[in-house]
């Protein structure tokens, strides 16, 4: 069969580019070899923020209790929790299927391969087909990262797809990498009771992030019984008698009674016939693309798939500008701007922009820094640990960062200051309500600015 576009992958990107493309008028068949929505909505990003969003409130209670305004018992029902989790995900996958149908999109559930230049072969349960497309559109996603020495058994070491499935709580888990996926599930079952220790091989946890805010995390972490090791070289991850025992370079042994392989993840292109297309793939896996998205002629690589940035959101973005230059809107180059990012939980990240890090190697870096201690609404909350800063090079603001008890909340403000460079030196450009969490991003703006020191 003959389309003008067929999509590879249902999660946000290709969700998003079938949705825009088929408005337009264009033929689209959207693939999914599982379910459509992706690991984002099945298996990531918001059955992991369904589950938090029980255990914070527990850590906001918590907080006013320190300050001696309130006495409360909070009690987690994990077995609830997970089967409100499971019905949120299966009706917006069951709404976003037949939202697909009513705006046009074709659907189809099986196992693509590209076949050369505009040829796909589609595997169902059906049998199998033949399909032609004008343009293709990879978004493929990733899979959870292993090493030869570490991998799940899905039985005593799980990944993150195995864990988010389990309707039971551990009663010790030992968390092998300290990025966004270890730290969240971290939160979420010290919360639950589970003894929590988190191995990070990097000098500290959230190797993306500066330093500074690494530690305020990993104080908060510890703060609430989380054991962290950083800067700790492994030798392998295996099932003995039942546990999990993470053998350090050192070599003492971490047991547990699960371990959670959180490394990273991998672009999904094993098998998919990349090369039949023209495309490359870089040392990783991600298929390589060029400043317009495009993989090869015709051939479009987005969201995770083309290593740039995992988030669901930079999918979706990229969705968007690769639609539009199918349908002749741009010409020019992609542009993914400041993207934002946020590790959620009872004490939260959220960056947009460079960090102070990176922007060091570019230039002359200041950093303006405000504690949340200083706002009112971190106060009345009860919990004023952490900070705002705001990274300049050369003296232009390249960047915003937080860490503390809901600055998620400020990363789309965060965005549009760094976006417009808006700055101290522009007061009539932007208007913070007060009392809010948002000043506290002014507050990093004017605050006096310390010369980052090599």
């Amino acid at each position: 069969m003959t389309y003008d576009v067929c999509i590879l992958g249902g999660g946000p990107a290709g969700v998003r580019a079938a949705r825009l493309l088929a408005a337009a008028g264009k033929k689209t068949l959207l693939v999914e070899g599982a379910e459509v929505g992706g690991t984002c909505l099945n298996r990531g990003c918001i059955p992991t923020k369904m589950l938090l969003g029980a255990v914070t409130a527990r850590a906001g209670v918590q907080a006013l209790e320190r300050q001696r305004v309130l006495s409360a018992e909070v009690k987690l029902d994990f077995a609830a929790m997970h089967a409100r989790m499971q019905r949120f995900v299966n009706g917006t996958r069951q709404a976003l299927s037949k939202q697909l149908a009513a705006e046009g999109v074709e659907t189809a559930c099986g196992y693509a391969v590209l076949d050369g230049p505009g040829h796909v072969k589609l595997k169902t349960g059906q049998g199998a087909r033949d399909i032609e497309a004008d343009d293709i559109i990879i978004a493929t996603g990733s899979l959870p990262a292993t090493f030869p020495s570490m991998r799940p058994d899905h039985s005593v070491i799980l990944d993150s797809t195995d864990l988010l499935a389990s309707p039971d709580v551990p009663e010790s888990l030992l968390i092998v990498g300290g990025g966004v996926i270890g730290l969240e599930m971290a939160d979420l079952y010290a919360a639950l009771g589970c003894a929590v220790t988190v191995v990070e091989a990097a000098p500290h946890i959230l190797p993306s992030e500066d330093d500074d805010i690494a530690a305020d995390m990993a104080k908060s972490l510890k703060k609430r019984g989380i054991s962290v090791l950083a800067g700790c070289m492994t030798q392998g991850l295996l099932a003995r008698d039942g546990k999990a025992v993470l053998r350090l370079a050192d070599g003492q042994e971490q047991v547990a009674a699960k371990a959670l392989l959180a490394v990273g993840r991998r672009p999904n292109t094993q098998g998919l016939g990349c090369e039949s297309a023209g495309c490359r793939l870089d040392g990783r896996g991600a298929i390589e693309t060029d400043e317009f998205l495009e993989a090869a002629s015709h051939v479009y690589a987005i969201g995770d798939v083309n290593g740039r940035v995992q988030l669901a959101h930079a999918g979706e973005h990229q969705a968007l500008y690769v639609t539009r230059r199918i349908l002749g809107q741009v010409s020019g180059p992609y542009a993914g701007g400041p993207v934002p990012a946020c590790v959620y939980g009872s004490t939260e990240v959220m960056r947009v922009g460079q960090t102070a890090r990176d922007a060091a190697l570019q230039g002359k870096v200041t950093v303006g820094v405000a504690p949340l201690s200083a706002n009112p609404i971190a106060q009345a909350h009860g919990d004023i640990t952490g900070f705002v800063k705001a990274v300049r090079c050369d003296g232009r603001l390249v960047g915003m960062a937080a860490v503390g008890h809901g600055v998620s909340h400020l990363v789309t403000a965060a965005q549009q200051l760094v976006l417009h460079r808006v700055d101290s030196g522009h007061p009539l450009a932007f208007m913070f309500a007060h009392p809010s969490l948002d000043e506290s991003l002014a507050a990093a703006l004017d605050a006096p600015q310390k010369e980052l020191s090599a």
